[in-house]
């Protein structure tokens, strides 16, 4: 891990000053340790769909409302009743 921006408000600081690491260095890392860059975003995004809505996560995070719709499946959960919508209004 960088430590040239140690005091940095960011979980995850970068070399630049105020910024966080980029996150394609983010995903070398983690392969780097042995940990599958698939199995992790997986498993974040189970730990995920039980708290919120699919398309609500979907548009949050950047996936597809069918991929988190098929997680929220295989993990048990569902949120059929939910009503999408422009909740920013």
């Amino acid at each position: 891990m960088n430590t040239t921006n140690r005091h940095a408000a960011w979980l995850f600081p970068g070399r630049r000053a105020g910024r966080p690491t980029h996150p394609h260095s983010l995903a070398d890392l983690i392969r780097d340790t042995g940990i599958p860059g698939t199995a992790v975003r997986t498993s974040a995004l189970r730990q995920l769909v039980p708290q919120a809505p699919a398309p609500v996560i979907a548009r949050a995070l950047g996936f597809h409302d069918k991929t988190t719709t098929r997680v929220v499946a295989q993990a048990g959960g569902t949120w059929n009743r939910y009503a999408l919508s422009d909740h920013t209004q």
